[in-house]
Parts: structure tokens; C-alpha cells; sequence
């Protein structure tokens, strides 16, 4: 099966003069010293601090299905978190749905990285090329399975295996999944529920 290969999309924000890219140590002291805060509704992405988009009701009802559906499968020492940062080596991306190890509470001094995440699913309407894009970081970080459920084309876009080492490491599948399909849930190898994508879909 060959890679899967997500270009960076071009950002038509840059501007044409020198800018600061920053690091995850610099971005994450700026919401220490409280410069950002949860209200600027913001995510550090492979050095840049980009906008979050406008949640709309078919996207964060989708996020509840998901949560919803998740939590009733995964097995102890596993949990869902939602809408909260994963720190890679350049971004900290707020994924909708991160299945991350542990239980509540382990994460009160640090965030979780890509060694202590089973899955991340992004929801998009409105965001569906970024989350695509965000496939590169989710790869390099080592987050052995990635969803994009599109609520625009209707579909569940399934990346996984990683493949390469450091910053060359891509998702060496992707698999496209419409209506009436079974969606494997999968936790270092093991297969522990399956999803119906109509239950997903459905919004």
C-alpha cells in the first residue's frame, strides 16, 4: 500500500515580511503568562498560531456521538478527551476526540503526546482541508490512528500506520468510509469495538 502524503496547504495569512514561528515551549508560556487564554480560541500548528474555526450545532453534536459511542467500548486505562491540546514536537493541536491513556486527572501538569494517544478524529464542516493537513503532525507525533469524519462530503476519511522515523513519518493508509460501513476501533493492535458509520453520519 503506498504513503499517503498530506501537503501542507499554503497559509494566505503569511505575510510577505519576517514572522515569528514559535516553539511549543514559547506558545505554551504565552498562556502561562496568560498573553493567550482560552478566549482567543487558538492552536499552535507546526509553529504557527492559527484561528480555530466557529463550532456549528452538526459539528459539536457529532462530537457527542462520537464521545457518547467511544466510552461505552474502551477498555480500562483508556479514556476520551475532548477538544483538549496533544503536544507534538512543533504544534499543539486541540483535537474534537483524543483517546488517550490513562483515567481523568493524570493530565493536570502536562498534556498528553503522541506516545500516549490511541486515536484522534477531527469533525469537520467547514475545516476539512486543515484536517487534512493536520494528518502530517498527527503522523509525526506517532498517533497510530487518525479520523477526519467530513460532515461536508458525508464520509469518514481513516489514515493509520504510520510509517518513517521523525519528521519524515507519514500515514502509510487512508481509507475512505461512506454509509454502511464498519468502522474498527483500535487500541495498540487490538480491536476492541467496531462503529457503525450511519450512527456517526447521521447529522
Amino acid at each position: 500500500m503506498s504513503s499517503v502524503i498530506i501537503e501542507t496547504p499554503p497559509d494566505p495569512g503569511i505575510p510577505p515580511f519576517p514572522v515569528h514561528r514559535f516553539t511549543v515551549a514559547e506558545y505554551e508560556e504565552l498562556a502561562r503568562l496568560g498573553i493567550l487564554d482560552e478566549d482567543d480560541n487558538v492552536e499552535l500548528l507546526e509553529g504557527w498560531i492559527v484561528p480555530k474555526m466557529t463550532k456549528h450545532p452538526p459539528h459539536d453534536n457529532t462530537i457527542d456521538i462520537l464521545q457518547y459511542l467511544l466510552m461505552r467500548m474502551l477498555p480500562l486505562g483508556w479514556y476520551v478527551r475532548v477538544q483538549n491540546s496533544v503536544v507534538t514536537s512543533d504544534s499543539v493541536p486541540e483535537s474534537d476526540i483524543a483517546v488517550v491513556r490513562g483515567e481523568p486527572g493524570e493530565y493536570g501538569d502536562k498534556h498528553p503526546t503522541g506516545a500516549d494517544v490511541a486515536l484522534v478524529i477531527e469533525v469537520a464542516d467547514s475545516t476539512v482541508r486543515r484536517d487534512r493537513a493536520k494528518a502530517a503532525i498527527y503522523a509525526r507525533a506517532g498517533i497510530p490512528h487518525y479520523w477526519i469524519v467530513n460532515l461536508d462530503e458525508q464520509q469518514i476519511e481513516v489514515f493509520g500506520q504510520p510509517k518513517g522515523k521523525g519528521q519524515k513519518r507519514v500515514y502509510d493508509s487512508r481509507e475512505v468510509l461512506r454509509s454502511d460501513a464498519s468502522l474498527p476501533v483500535i487500541i495498540e493492535g487490538n480491536e476492541i469495538g467496531v462503529l457503525a458509520t450511519d450512527k456517526i453520519l447521521r447529522t
